[in-house]
């Protein structure tokens, strides 16, 4: 089976005639039947409404209308998005029970008046709280690079299937590195936007104050696409500022040359191996950032994620943790219990000092338009590890997978993560975050634009 086509140039063969989107989703099928079983990235399909949807594509292109941008283009969402008749498993046995989604999660909808064909729902850590996909209920997912290794998490199933060109296009989320983290460890790209840029609406939460919602893509087009696709208006999730709307799509060109950028020291040099700075350390040299930075207040920002993550994680399933203990998931249970049992105070804490961290993290970005860092602290280890060496340090495996992406998300900063792959990994990718002031997504795509033309960072092909 041939290497699928990339999502700009899919949407064009699809627009210009030259492939029908039925064609594309038969494809699409037949390559995730081939690998599936191997990878375990789905835990559901949605054929019936692909095939409605396509064909409308190719009904609207018989018709001489203008196709979307993403017309015919599939893809598949983590099985935290509301898909209208479909049970939202957010990774989890106890939402089996729960009765079919009425309608399609806000971003699903905004998908689909693109175009896109919704082909299934992708397998993540339950609830949310894990960075490994180790699934009790729906088995792990697999990393398509090494099948003994990790995906990532939570949004394990989407890095999976874009890595394993099982879709061009793949929705997930983002509370604490969950789509850094499987785009660092597959090889894709991956943009976590600005806190509050695209709606949650019909999304399963973990924590309300840090959930963040986006794409993960084989290309930075494919990125800057469905991001595009995806903002909008919504007045219904209180966290969206619909004011904020910033079509993306031809700004990635623009270059790198007048953009301030600098590499982040210091903290970020300290939990990376040298795997992970030498990434960090190509990815400046292509993009003529010689200066390095410190971010402020790094530590204290990880350890106060910890805390409203666990908190407002702990208090939402405390319900079900009273009276289903026993059908959560073993890997995450006791974080869910610790955390609903946390003094308020810690939690108030917490917030108090994310006030004052924001200020200075945007500080920063007076003097700097793009900052460089490692997405994890080294490429994806095997399923199963308890332990993590870190510069000769040991780390437990789970929590220590986002030791470089908590502080970010904590600021609410829009990054996006490229996939590079240095030496001494086996041949495994490390992704290099991209990361900007809130709002300005549009430079950090502009940065990943200039290191895919430079070939320095790319998605690179799984065979079937």
């Amino acid at each position: 089976m041939s290497a699928p086509l990339a999502t700009a140039e899919l949407a064009s063969a699809i627009a210009t005639g030259a492939l029908s989107a039925r064609e594309a989703l038969d494809d699409c099928m037949q390559r995730i039947v081939a690998s599936d079983a191997r990878i375990n990235a789905f835990t559901g399909h949605t054929l019936a409404r692909a095939r409605q949807e396509a064909d409308a594509v190719d009904a609207m292109r018989s018709r001489g209308e203008t196709l979307p941008a993403l017309a015919g283009v599939p893809y598949a969402v983590k099985n935290l998005f509301d898909v209208q008749g479909e049970v939202t498993l957010a990774g989890s046995k106890i939402n089996r029970a729960h009765a079919p989604a009425a309608q399609d999660a806000f971003l699903v909808t905004q998908m689909r008046r693109a175009g896109a064909v919704l082909v299934g729902m992708l397998n993540m850590d339950e609830y949310a709280y894990g960075f490994t996909t180790e699934n009790s209920h729906f088995g792990a997912t697999r990393n398509p690079h090494n099948t003994l290794c990790t995906a990532g998490g939570s949004s394990g199933g989407s890095g999976a299937a874009v890595a394993a060109g099982q879709v061009p296009i793949a929705l997930a989320s983002d509370t604490n590195g969950s789509i850094r983290v499987p785009a660092s460890f597959c090889g894709v790209w991956g943009l976590k936007p600005t806190f509050g840029r695209l709606s949650r609406r019909g999304s399963y939460p973990f924590v309300h104050s840090i959930d963040h919602l986006g794409p993960l893509a084989d290309s930075v087009q494919g990125l800057a696409l469905a991001y595009d696709a995806l903002q909008g208006p919504d007045a219904l999730d209180p966290a969206c500022h619909a004011q904020r709307l910033q079509p993306v799509g031809a700004s990635t060109k623009q270059g790198v040359q007048k953009l301030r950028i600098a590499r982040l020291a210091g903290y970020f040099e300290e939990f990376a191996t040298p795997a992970a700075t030498q990434a960090a350390a190509t990815a400046a040299s292509a993009l003529n950032a010689r200066a390095t930075t410190l971010w402020p207040d790094a530590s204290l920002a990880r350890a106060a994620a910890f805390i409203t993550t666990a908190s407002e994680g702990g208090r939402l399933h405390l319900a079900d943790l009273r009276t289903q203990l026993q059908d959560f998931e073993p890997l995450s249970v006791d974080r869910f219990i610790a955390g609903a049992l946390q003094p308020a105070a810690w939690y108030l804490r917490a917030q108090q000092f994310r006030r004052v961290y924001r200020e200075r993290v945007l500080q920063l970005f007076e003097d700097w338009d793009v900052l460089i860092a490692p997405a994890t602290p080294l490429s994806a280890p095997a399923l199963g590890a308890q332990w993590l060496d870190i510069n000769g340090r040991q780390y437990p495996c789970r929590p220590a997978i986002g030791l470089l992406s908590q502080p970010i998300s904590y600021s609410g900063c829009p990054v996006v993560t490229a996939p590079l792959w240095p030496t001494g990994t086996a041949g495994m990718p490390i992704g290099v975050q991209l990361i900007t002031a809130p709002w300005r997504e549009d430079l950090a795509l502009r940065a990943a634009q200039a290191l895919q033309d430079a070939g320095v960072a790319h998605l690179q092909p799984v065979p079937l």
